[in-house]
This record gives C-alpha cells, structure tokens and sequence, in this order.
C-alpha cells in the first residue's frame, strides 16, 4: 500500500472557486522552494504571492514564514537562502565556493582597473557624469567601458546633468546589486574599510585603491537631478 502524500494533498480538487484558502504550509514551503530552485532570477514576494492563484490563495505571511522555515533549513547544508535587491534566492554557500567553481572549466572574466574604478565611482558617488568620473580619476573614461558596464546591466542612465549638453547621469542597477550579494547601497563597505572591489567579488580583484573623492550614501536607480 503507497502511504507516501498525494503532491496535491494540500488542494481539494473538487472544490468550488469560493473554497477556503490554502492551509497546508508544508505545501507551501514547497512551492516556494520548489519557484527559487527554479527561477532563473531572484523571486521577491509580489511574485511569490502571484504562484497561488485567487480561488486557491494563501494567508498573508504565509510566503515570509516558509522564506524563514527554508532560510533556516539551509544552515549548515551547501547552499543558502539569501535577499537581494530583487527578491530571494538559493545560492552556494560563499565558503564553498572554490571547490564548486572547479566545476566551471571556463575562466572567470577579469576586469582592468580602469573599469573597476569607474563602476566603484559609479555605485559610490552616483548619480554621476562620465566627465565627473574622468575629473576623479584624472583620466579620461573609455566610451566602451560605459558600453560593457551597461551591457552587463550593471549601470544605467538615471537622467541628465542640468548643464550646457546635459551629459547623461549614470547609476547602478538592481542586477548589480543582485550581482554583488546585497540588497542595497546602504550595505556597501565604507571606502576607508575597502582596499579593493575584490572584497564584494572575488572574482574581480582590483589593482589599486579607489579614489579618495568617493564616498558612499547614493540610493540605487536615483530619479533624474533637476
């Protein structure tokens, strides 16, 4: 005899549209894990919320206890639950790292000091103009590094400086952030504490410190400066 539980032991099947709404929290936090396994991105809680359709949904607080139930589940295991600025997601627990990446025979992308140093100016000091950045750093900015950043998603033009041409505005993205392992600004490391932008990415060590002028409080996709 199959004792093991139906996967739709939490639906009544023959339930009308007006039913009561979804109880079984064990079925729940499946579904939930089951979305972040699976989706390709961060998942935040309007998205969540959006698997559980109206004639079957779930009491509000029901996606924040089964984010916390799997939060804690995955301490101690491979990977972890984390939030960043898009929503949550499974990812590789940081210690584990070096000996998952051999799995990956293609070598992680290095980056010049050059870009790191205006994408660190960027995150830090934005919004800011590419002229501004090339005052900072005393030379000038390379229009394909803009254009590389921007392809990674990493930066984009947040409005226009309010001066003779109005240069463009650059600021950072949400996909940065969700690059980097943080859900804002706000938990980038103070610039006197940060020797290199290696320390948010051991991948992309930099060669040198960042300038001196930078300095950290912008909110990310900052509205256009009038």
């Amino acid at each position: 005899m199959n004792t093991e539980a139906s996967p739709t032991a939490g639906f009544d099947l023959q339930a009308p549209a007006e039913a009561l709404p979804l109880t079984d929290e064990h079925l729940v936090e499946r579904i939930v894990e089951a979305a972040l396994l699976a989706a390709p991105q961060p998942l935040g809680l309007v998205q969540l919320y959006a698997l559980f359709p109206d004639e079957r949904p779930v009491a509000r607080g029901s996606i924040e206890q089964a984010i916390a139930k799997l939060r804690e589940a995955s301490r101690g295991r491979g990977i972890e639950l984390v939030e960043v600025a898009s929503g949550f997601r499974f990812q590789v627990q940081r210690e584990l790292q070096p000996w998952v990446s051999r799995l990956f025979t293609e070598r992680p992308q290095r980056y010049t000091r050059a870009t790191l140093e205006t994408l660190a100016l960027i995150a830090y000091r934005q919004p800011i103009t590419r002229g501004e950045i090339e005052a900072i750093r005393g030379v000038a900015v390379s229009p394909h590094i803009i254009k590389m950043l921007e392809e990674r998603e990493w930066i984009r033009v947040v409005g226009h400086r309010d001066v003779p041409g109005r240069p463009a505005l650059f600021g950072t993205t949400r996909a940065f952030l969700d690059h980097f392992h943080l859900k804002s600004l706000d938990e980038l490391p103070p610039l006197a504490a940060l020797r290199d932008l290696g320390e948010l990415e051991p991948q992309l060590p930099l060669d040198a410190p960042l300038p001196a002028q930078a300095h950290a409080g912008a909110a990310p996709d900052p509205p256009p400066r009038r």
